[in-house]
């Protein structure tokens, strides 16, 4: 799969990326709204009425909904036709994953049951398992959970426990071990689950009626109460040999690419999430008044509403950005068949990305649940408000597919490792930009949008400089100073947040859509990227500063401000126009 530059995983910090090459929700077809439409009337008709019932775990609740789901095709929308799916793209996967948090819980027993439930067959699954267990599970006669942590193993997903040995006839494989936090346990048929021969990690389709599978008793959660979470426990468990997914010892390919494809479908419901955390705290917002009107009114208010909109628009920039990416990796893809090595190079290309959606969304939705619960006051802590769940519902998401901190640790780890390789030419390029900063042809004469683009190469320019001065003069110790480490991946995220937002609105302005919406996308575009432009400054000067020392760090931070140097705008502003757009609209503008 030969990419250019820019459109390789993590190539965007290192090349020029057009508004042609990036997917935007603007561009959705009539299929894609007629897709997300019919998903939230059945959201809303059907489990919306039943939330409370959800969240007490009424029996068999959950099982109904999942066939219900089925019958549409929303459980089967990656399986093959051949296989009773829907074959759908990329993107249908996204608008489906934005309208199915409006269920609550429900959303996440469906997202790991057509995530990381499914996927790991339809990608890395025999044509005989496919034939076998996809088209149950793709009506939700069968449901699936994804069996990795262990009560001593989390992020550290190598580090499992769980083992599993052939049997002397060569047929079987016995597996023992406890599996923790398994979402759908209670009532799943089919499990991924993951155990060592000798010592070399695999996946095995587990049935639930195998003897020797049992559970544990549901967890007592924070949040997503209605969602079940126990342990699944394995005591000699003969599984057949056949029933290995991807290779024998290799199931750390089947783990790490299937939490890649997690991450980015846990961003498109959590951008979903927060755009329903909007909504509701705008409507509450527009009927409680204080002091004889309004709460929407007030500018302390609308702040905070301008900065919900415009995180919640990058985010969702990036969400359908990577899409396109996915989209464009997978798409040629014979998933009827055997597809193993194919699938794993495809989907780890953009590993760095789906890292990146996962950080940057999870950490969206809780700014907007936040927010919500301060501006619903003393009521955003009642039960009775839908915010006060939402609150507690968001937090596990900084959690899933691996922490936030693991995930921002794996950009720049990721980026070394492909520089190394020669993948990427990360350490030429940043020799390259001390070379610009003895030119004196980093200034803009550019207003508006274009100003914004030039504003997102000189964030690339200092994103690149503070990674080759931290691997030059740390070297082989950067890998394990975690401090700076994150400090990198903070950088990296906001310029792909930053770059993908203003890419967006520039693509946009040449679009059919109303005057409102252009409006909105330049706004929302501009205080984003501003604001991430501070973050990123904040951050590279601590990243040079551990780095650096004595004159070189003076001469340093010196050119450096010469990739700082921004035109001047009205943050205040921004902030009251985007606040107007959005309180006119009592929702997300734009969607």
């Amino acid at each position: 799969m030969e990419l250019e530059l820019g459109l390789k995983g993590g190539g965007f910090l290192l090349a020029e990326v057009t508004p042609e090459q990036v997917y935007v929700p603007e561009e959705l077809n009539e299929d894609h709204l007629q897709l997300k439409k019919m998903t939230r009337n059945f959201v809303e008709k059907e489990i919306g009425p039943k939330i409370e019932a959800l969240e007490e775990q009424e029996d068999g609740l959950i099982r109904d909904f999942m066939a219900q789901a089925g019958e549409l095709g929303l459980l089967g929308l990656e399986v093959p036709e051949e296989l009773g799916g829907m074959s759908m793209d990329k993107f249908s996967t996204v608008v489906v994953g934005e309208e199915i948090p409006r269920g609550a819980s429900f959303a996440v027993a469906f997202m790991a049951h057509t995530g990381i439930g499914t996927l790991p067959i339809v990608y890395f699954g025999t044509p005989e398992q496919k034939a076998k267990y996809l088209p149950g599970l793709a009506t939700g006669e069968k449901i699936a959970a994804y069996c990795l942590t262990e009560p001593g193993s989390g992020s550290d997903a190598l580090g499992a426990k769980a083992t599993a040995v052939l049997n002397a006839e060569g047929t079987h494989y016995l597996l023992n071990g406890t599996k923790q936090f398994i979402t759908n346990a209670g009532f799943a048929d089919i499990f991924l689950v993951y155990a060592k021969v000798e010592g070399k990690l695999t996946n095995f389709i587990v049935e639930r009626t195998m003897p020797g599978l049992s559970f544990g008793p549901e967890e007592k959660k924070m949040g997503i109460k209605g969602s079940s979470t126990r342990q699944v426990i394995l005591e000699d468990v003969a599984v057949p040999v056949e029933n290995i997914v991807g290779e024998l010892g290799r199931g750390h390919v089947v783990a790490f690419n299937i939490l890649n494809v997690g991450r980015f479908k846990l961003a498109a419901a959590a951008i979903g999430s927060a755009q329903l955390a909007l909504e509701v705290t705008l409507k509450y917002a527009a009927e409680r008044k204080q002091f004889g009107v309004p709460l929407s009114s007030f500018g302390a208010i609308q702040t905070k509403f301008a900065e919900i909109a415009a995180q919640t628009y990058l985010a969702e920039s990036v969400v359908y950005r990577t899409a396109g990416l996915m989209e464009e990796a997978c798409q040629d893809l014979d998933v009827t068949g055997d597809c193993r090595k194919e699938a794993g190079k495809a989907i780890e290309e953009y590993a760095i990305e789906c890292s990146l959606n996962k950080v940057l969304a999870s950490e969206v939705l809780d700014l907007a649940v936040d927010e919500g619960v301060q501006i619903h006051g003393g009521y955003g802590f009642i039960a009775e408000y839908p915010i006060e769940r939402m609150y507690r519902d968001s937090r596990i998401n900084r959690l899933f597919e691996g922490t936030n901190e693991i995930n921002r640790l794996l950009v720049p780890g990721t980026l070394l490792k492909r520089a190394m390789s020669g993948e990427l030419p990360l350490l030429a390029a940043a020799k390259n930009v001390s070379k610009d900063l003895m030119s004196a042809g980093l200034g803009s004469e550019e207003e508006g949008l274009a100003a914004l683009l030039n504003m997102t190469q000189k964030a690339k320019k200092l994103c690149l400089m503070a990674a080759g001065i931290a691997a030059q003069n740390l070297g082989m110790e950067l890998k394990d100073n975690q401090y700076v480490l994150l400090g990198l991946a903070e950088m990296v995220l906001q310029v792909y947040a930053m770059e993908s937002g203003v890419l967006r609105a520039l693509k946009v302005q040449d679009m059919d859509v109303t005057e409102d919406h252009k409006l909105f996308v330049e706004k929302a575009a501009t205080l984003g990227a501003y604001s991430a432009m501070n973050i990123i400054e904040q951050h590279a000067k601590e990243v040079i500063c551990a780095a650096e020392q004595g004159d070189s760090l003076s001469t340093v931070l010196a050119g450096m401000r010469k990739l700082l140097r921004r035109p001047t705008v009205d943050m205040i502003g921004l902030r009251r126009e985007i606040a107007k757009l959005v309180v006119e609209k009592g929702k997300y503008p734009v969607r």
